[in-house]
């Protein structure tokens, strides 16, 4: 099993509360968690706590693929850090860290195997791009 850690970031104009808000409710979830506009979330659960479950459905628009990212939460700091285990094993870590005006939001995962640790980096990196346009408009 691949244990090579992948990285992303992105620095967000927003205040911490809100930061933190639209990343971890259902209603805001489903408005930023894909990577491209072909896709999108039809439905998300989320309850913020360590034990806590949460489930975001990934779907094609046009209806030709979906798939939950799900897992289970192993570390919760409010407003600092987000520890997961996702269904697979992987292990996920995401620090918010305030800056100013701003949050800067450092999110590590372990790579899958199925796929270039490029493409998941550029598809993680996407997603938190995505995010940052969410919360920023």
């Amino acid at each position: 099993y691949n244990t090579m850690m992948l990285t992303v970031s992105n620095t967000i104009h927003a205040s911490i509360a809100k930061v933190w808000d639209y990343w971890n409710l259902p209603e805001h979830i489903k408005q930023w968690c894909s990577a491209s506009d072909d896709w999108h979330v039809p439905d998300a659960e989320n309850d913020l706590r360590e034990g806590g479950e949460f489930t975001t459905t990934m779907a094609a628009r046009d209806g030709s693929i979906s798939f939950d990212f799900n897992g289970i939460y192993t570390n919760i700091i409010e407003h600092q850090l987000i520890e997961y285990r996702l269904s697979d094993g992987r292990k996920v870590s995401i620090t918010f860290n305030e800056k100013n005006d701003a949050v800067e939001i450092i999110e590590s995962f372990e790579a899958e195997t199925e796929n270039s640790e490029e493409l998941q980096q550029a598809g993680w990196q996407a997603i938190l791009d995505n995010f940052k346009a969410y919360v920023e408009k």
